[in-house]
């Protein structure tokens, strides 16, 4: 992927990219000889990630242990690496647990505003005002299936993600003239530790989940050439009945059944 180094240069910023669909990007964009800023709250995983993918790919990694969910994470992550020429930054956390809106505590509402909303906002709003004129740069963004159809169970998440969503369908067109590729991904469940820790129905029923390397080697695929997509041709299948045969109300009842049985001990 010579082009793809060439295209956005030596470096990439991963926010969240020690575990799951963060660590697929790690390991594709290692293979493809870039060299990584990885910034993530689990110290193990970001130091062992590291020193694998420096050994294999003889790349450069600066690790950030950092919790994005901070107040100030976005100014301090970008603060601590303002030397380097990075020109491609994918951000993959969320807060995304599963339950009834009204039972979530205070805190856990601050954590859907803060991790899936503020920090990506602001890192993204430093990143267009820092970089570089006249050299391209990439931005993705994770979004969800769920931003955009609004399944109960999910009403935060769903909520942030949809905000994610439109961030990057408004600046695709917004910047599309100033060398600025941005793509929102929006993924379906994805066998990630976060994934499986939200306890969902028995393992042998989940149909279409994908994997995090495939879901990552789509979004780069698409990155530049529209301003979201969805991984999978299942789900993009899904989403088309959903949304284009069906009316929504009838496509809300639809995901909002499967949710209620798939978590039923909520």
């Amino acid at each position: 992927m010579d082009d793809f180094v060439s295209k956005y240069g030596e470096w990439a910023l991963i926010a969240g990219g020690a575990e799951g669909i963060g660590a697929a990007y790690s390991t594709l964009l290692a293979g493809y000889g870039m060299n990584l800023i990885l910034s993530d709250k689990n110290i193990h995983s970001l130091n062992t990630l590291a020193d694998e993918l420096e050994k294999t790919y003889n790349i450069t990694t600066i690790r950030l242990h950092q919790d994005l969910s901070e107040e100030n994470a976005s100014r301090e992550c970008l603060e601590k690496v303002k030397e380097v020429d990075f020109r491609l930054m994918i951000y993959v956390p969320a807060f995304s647990k599963v339950g009834k809106f009204a039972e979530y505590s205070s805190e856990e509402i601050d954590l859907f505003l803060s991790l899936n909303v503020r920090t990506p906002v602001h890192l993204v709003h430093s990143f267009l005002q820092s970089k570089q004129k006249g050299k391209r740069c990439g931005i993705i963004l994770m979004s969800s299936l769920a931003g955009m159809l609004g399944p109960a169970l999910a009403a935060p998440y769903a909520a942030t993600k949809a905000f994610s969503l439109i961030l990057s369908e408004s600046l695709y067109y917004e910047l599309k003239n100033d060398k600025v590729d941005i793509l929102a991904c929006c993924a379906g469940p994805t066998s990630t530790p976060t994934y499986w820790k939200s306890k969902p129905g028995n393992r042998n029923t989940i149909i279409g989940i994908m994997q995090p390397l495939n879901v990552a080697k789509y979004a780069l695929k698409m990155l530049g050439e529209k301003p979201s997509c969805i991984p999978g041709w299942k789900n993009r299948l899904f989403y088309t009945i959903l949304t284009r045969i069906i009316p929504r109300k009838v496509a809300g009842k639809v995901v909002s059944r499967s949710m209620v049985k798939m978590y039923a001990g909520l």
